[in-house]
């Protein structure tokens, strides 16, 4: 076998390969996407339309609400964003699947006494809950059995105020597979049709460091977030990841060969919409990814929120963009070239960018091209899921 590149012009939409993608999604492309939280919960579900290929890369940083419990009690990676994203992608026409995806988005009470809340937790296990009830075998004898598992893993000191059952069933059967989230995954994705793949980035309890302009700095990716606590007043001048294990120093892990692979299959690679740095930018700081994304010949592409984000306050779109590709090139700054890491940006032309007034001047200096389609709902100003599917499809 030879490979062989080639190149070729395309309209965006292109209405032919958007028509074939949907005819057999089965051989769609392999969109992957680096991403994390809600943003792309809807692209999501619409892209399973589209092709059943696509990859996620989730950011395994969340340190918030019940997420920071699990991660705390068992030292390790955050899996809810892992949980939203099986879900979005999850064979909805499947037998079963209303009862699966209300079981795995419940979340017990935040308000109810300890009490309550393990009587719950003990209805679940025992198989007497509504929401269990509702599900039929086998799946709901593997959930059970999981639900057991967390149990018994747990002490009186455990805070199940808030908590999510698709975590807590995830955190179960990492903790049954010797510490590795994959096996888990895979058997979810099997149960439930999950129509493409879905990996963490990386399998450790790391945590985001923020430095600030000016000085001081955040730990934690929910004092980034604007939703949790106020948003920032000052903007983010460097972003790394700290191991607390170790006093929260600086650490850079090198991606597992399995991620590596991942991301060099890629027919295209996408910078989506999302919080900017807790789930855009963090999933480039991990050694290696850079240089698999620079490895990679195809189109790469990022596509800028269309509403304001509190994280990226004090970014013009072309800083935006300087930041993704200093975080790209960052295992080889002196050989990864911006092309390599880089082709398009994605815009809505009825769109207004912060602190931009002429995009194609603003980024013609990094030879980065600018695609202007439709992305946007009218009526919201929202992305489209359909209209930003169809014109990554066309890349593809």
């Amino acid at each position: 076998m030879t490979a062989i590149r080639v190149t070729r012009e395309v309209n965006v939409p292109d209405p032919v390969r958007v028509a074939r993608a949907q005819r057999s999604p089965d051989l769609g492309p392999r969109i992957l996407f680096f991403t994390g939280g809600t943003a792309l919960k809807e692209t999501s579900q619409a892209l399973v339309g589209y092709t059943h290929n696509s990859v996620h890369l989730v950011t395994p940083f969340d340190s918030g609400g019940s997420s920071a419990v699990l991660r705390r009690y068992f030292d390790m990676p955050a899996v809810g964003d892992l949980r939203n994203r099986l879900m979005a992608l999850a064979d909805r026409t499947l037998h079963g699947y209303p009862e699966i995806f209300e079981l795995f988005a419940h979340r017990l009470p935040r308000t109810a006494s300890p009490e309550q809340l393990q009587d719950e937790l003990s209805a679940l296990v025992g198989g007497s809950h509504p929401l269990i009830t509702r599900v039929s075998d086998p799946m709901r004898k593997i959930i059970r059995h999981h639900l057991q598992l967390f149990e018994k893993s747990i002490g009186p000191d455990f805070d199940l105020r808030g908590a999510s059952v698709g975590n807590l069933i995830l955190t179960a059967g990492y903790l049954e597979n010797r510490r590795h989230i994959d096996p888990i995954v895979y058997i979810y994705s099997k149960l439930v049709q999950v129509r493409g793949e879905v990996r963490l980035l990386i399998n450790s309890n790391l945590q985001l460091r923020a430095v600030l302009e000016g000085g001081g700095h955040l730990v934690g990716q929910h004092l980034l977030t604007g939703k949790e606590t106020p948003p920032l007043t000052r903007a983010v001048s460097e972003l790394s990841l700290v191991d607390p294990a170790k006093g929260n120093a600086p650490v850079r892990p090198l991606i597992r060969d399995k991620i590596r692979r991942a991301i060099q299959g890629a027919d295209l690679i996408c910078y989506p919409v999302g919080s900017f740095y807790s789930s855009i930018v963090a999933n480039l700081l991990p050694r290696g990814v850079g240089q698999a994304v620079s490895q990679t010949p195809c189109p790469k592409v990022f596509i800028p929120n269309t509403f304001e984000d509190p994280e990226s306050i004090g970014l013009s779109l072309a800083g935006q963009v300087r930041t993704l590709l200093r975080h790209l090139r960052a295992d080889a700054p002196d050989s990864i070239a911006i092309s390599d890491v880089l082709d398009f940006v994605l815009l809505d032309p009825s769109v207004t960018y912060a602190d931009t007034k002429n995009p194609q001047r603003e980024l013609a200096s990094l030879g980065i091209q600018i695609i202007k389609t439709p992305l946007t709902d009218t009526n919201t100003g929202a992305i489209d899921p359909h209209l930003l599917c169809q014109a990554l499809i066309s890349l593809a």
